[in-house]
């Protein structure tokens, strides 16, 4: 038997509107009995079109309009009742799959449980680009030291998740772990720090890279929304943020060239570590010192813009879906 067929089958959830190049690249992995969950809102999404044509093994799952939590996190849940098998993958259609990725993520679960690999974020436009050292530290870096499920990249089996603490919804809680999970899916915005709630994950020593950007707008409601999750989270890490930000920025004013050659060097350091191969870690300079303000700012926003949604966010389990 090859190690496909001596594995357990595997649900891989993929949320788009759209079929993707991630699409076809997932789904010419899948083994005979490994299935993908193509997850979109309604009939109007256009990779809806694509039921009755999919290849072997694929479906596509309408999660419908979500209603009090983020398009994503609706159609994650959606996708995890329909989901036929006990391992599942989460995954992004924003980044490269390469051949092998299944395979890979299957074998880290056989070796050691619940693994997630780590997001590179890499700007598309000038913005982003600027913000890539503040993400490599406070994302790359984060995710594979700190035990967060990136959910671009994410296996686990049923049996994986516990119940936190924080669980309020009492039916939900006395249903078990993956029945809370789903609910608070169903009343938050990110789909990865809620399954961090409920998961022990491994980061593998392995980067995948993530566009991220493309406009200057864009780039801005990305951090507001990225703040406002760990804020929401993890308050001791958003508030640890804030005071390293405004010390390394204070340092920066008043010891430019200490400042400069400090925090230069804790970026390419981080870069060196996950191999990242980029001149923008010389871009942490002007970096830590556009944080204040824009960390201010993800402070006072009331709102926030995700595909093509717009967000109230007043607390983890408080959200408010507006018209753009």
């Amino acid at each position: 038997m090859t190690a496909t067929q001596d594995r357990p089958p595997t649900s891989v959830l993929l949320p788009t509107v759209r079929w993707t190049g991630a699409c076809d690249e997932v789904a010419g992995q899948l083994g005979a009995r490994d299935e993908l969950l193509v997850l979109c809102d309604t009939d109007d999404d256009p990779v809806a079109d694509r039921r009755g044509t999919t290849p072997d093994g694929v479906r596509i799952v309408l999660a419908g309009e979500p209603e009090g939590c983020s398009g994503k996190a609706n159609a994650i849940a959606a996708g995890m009742e329909a989901a036929a098998h006990d391992r599942i993958v989460w995954t992004d259609d924003d980044f490269a799959h390469p051949d092998d990725w299944l395979a890979t993520l299957n074998a880290d679960y056989e070796r050691r449980g619940p693994t997630t690999e780590v997001p590179v974020f890499v700007g598309k436009d000038p913005l982003s680009r600027l913000f890539e050292p503040a993400y490599a530290i406070g994302g790359t870096a984060a995710v594979f030291a700190g035990g967060i499920a990136w959910g671009g990249a994410v296996v686990f089996e049923r049996d994986d998740l516990a119940r936190p603490e924080s669980v309020s919804d009492a039916a939900a809680a006395a249903a078990g772990p993956e029945a809370a999970l789903l609910a608070d899916l169903r009343r938050t915005v990110s789909d990865d720090g809620t399954l961090t709630e409920y998961l022990d994950v491994t980061a593998a020593n392995r980067t995948r890279t993530v566009p991220a950007g493309g406009s200057i707008r864009g780039s801005v409601e990305r951090f507001v929304r990225f703040f406002r999750i760990v804020r929401f989270h993890a308050p001791r890490a958003a508030a640890f943020d804030v005071a390293f930000a405004v010390s390394s920025a204070v340092l920066c004013l008043l010891a430019p060239v200490v400042g400069a050659g400090l925090v230069t060097a804790v970026a390419a350091a981080v870069y060196a570590r996950f191999g990242v191969r980029r001149a923008t870690f010389l871009l942490a300079f002007p970096s830590v010192l556009v944080s204040p303000p824009l960390l201010a700012y993800a402070l006072a926003r009331r709102t926030f813009v995700w595909g093509g949604r717009r967000y109230r966010w007043r607390s983890l389990f408080d959200v408010e879906v507006l018209p753009v």
